[in-house]
């Protein structure tokens, strides 16, 4: 494997651990505790009122959060 190859592997690896790790207990309540900035928030809502717009029905979601699924457990096997 190439240089590269490898360390993209190795971030990929390292933002899955980020990504996956348990919070504590504290860690969570700190988080849901703190306050969105006004920027922040305008994002968000942005980005909820395009996705109900892209995906406007309950079963419309659930067929994107499906084919989402499914294309990341092929991306798991093509890695391995």
């Amino acid at each position: 494997m190439s240089d590269k190859r490898v360390e993209a592997e190795r971030l990929r690896e390292a933002a899955r651990a980020i990504y996956e790790r348990a919070l504590t207990a504290e860690e969570f309540q700190a988080r849901v505790a703190d306050e969105l900035s006004d920027e922040a928030r305008a994002e968000k809502l942005s980005l909820i009122a395009w996705f109900t717009r892209r995906y406007p029905t309950p079963a419309s979601r659930i067929a994107y959060a499906r084919r989402l699924r499914n294309g990341r457990r092929l991306q798991a096997l093509r890695r391995r």
